[in-house]
């Protein structure tokens, strides 16, 4: 009990730990595997992996013979890409300044776009690094995303008195559209879907998924404080999301397909 103490006191104030990413959500890499399959990539093709993580996806690209550069805001995640995968070309870039300019046959993102609230940025540099007829293709958290998670957090970090910053973008398809189409974007393909998502680590799961994801919320909490909020943030999600002995994510999803014009 000790030990879980220790740890936990030092919980929230991981920032992208990469080794935690690897070994408790790798799911996410997983989810992504047929949003690889609706990209098509073909040989030859020049492919922007935007929020790449540690690499996973932008491998799967490379292996049909397109040429990926994987960018990530993290350089935890970075390094962790370039160790497992030394011969892809992966940067640390902020992905609401990109560069490039034509550079680009498609730009690819997978679970990234809803840590981003300045979302017309992103887009408008989407555009800019993709050639004329290069096509968009993103999965990410939409309307409706962690729901529970999100109302649980908040109810019971602000009844113990701390104040609550949630920078999460979670849009409906009719809003990223229209952002999409503002930008000389033709959408050809939108999706809004649910996604219960298992973690796989008994009674640890929705912990170890806090520490992930929303590490920041705790940031001004003091550490003796931090575990009896945790409890309590379990307790309100248990009869929604904890079902024969596994936690459950309760995400929603937003896909989308676009080309540029």
């Amino acid at each position: 009990m000790k030990n879980r103490q220790t740890r936990d006191q030092a919980l929230f104030h991981n920032q992208w730990n990469a080794e935690l990413y690897e070994c408790n959500h790798a799911f996410v890499s997983q989810l992504g595997a047929d949003l690889v399959e609706l990209l098509s990539p073909q040989k030859g093709e020049r492919i922007l992996d935007l929020g790449c993580g540690t690499g996973h996806l932008a491998h799967a690209i490379a292996s049909n013979g397109a040429e990926v550069i994987g960018i990530d805001a993290a350089s935890t995640m970075v390094e962790k890409a370039r160790s497992y995968y030394p011969t892809l070309h992966f940067e640390v870039r902020d992905a609401t300044n990109l560069q490039f300019v034509e550079e680009f046959d498609a730009v690819f993102s997978n679970a990234v776009l809803h840590w981003i609230t300045a979302a017309e940025q992103v887009v408008a540099g989407i555009w800019q690094a993709l050639k004329p007829g290069g096509r968009f293709v993103a999965e990410f958290g939409g309307k409706g995303n962690v729901q529970a998670i999100v109302k649980a957090l908040g109810e019971t970090i602000r009844a113990a008195g701390y104040p609550v910053h949630l920078s999460w973008y979670f849009p409906s398809i009719g809003e990223y559209s229209s952002l999409l189409e503002k930008h000389k974007f033709e959408v050809t393909f939108t999706s809004l879907f649910d996604r219960p998502t298992p973690l796989n680590e008994g009674e640890e799961g929705m912990r170890n998924w806090i520490e992930m994801f929303a590490h920041s919320l705790f940031q001004e909490i003091p550490a003796e404080q931090q575990i009896g909020i945790m409890t309590k943030i379990e307790d309100q999600l248990r009869p929604k999301l904890y079902q024969d002995g596994i936690w459950f994510v309760d995400y929603r999803r937003i896909r989308v397909v676009a080309v540029k014009v």
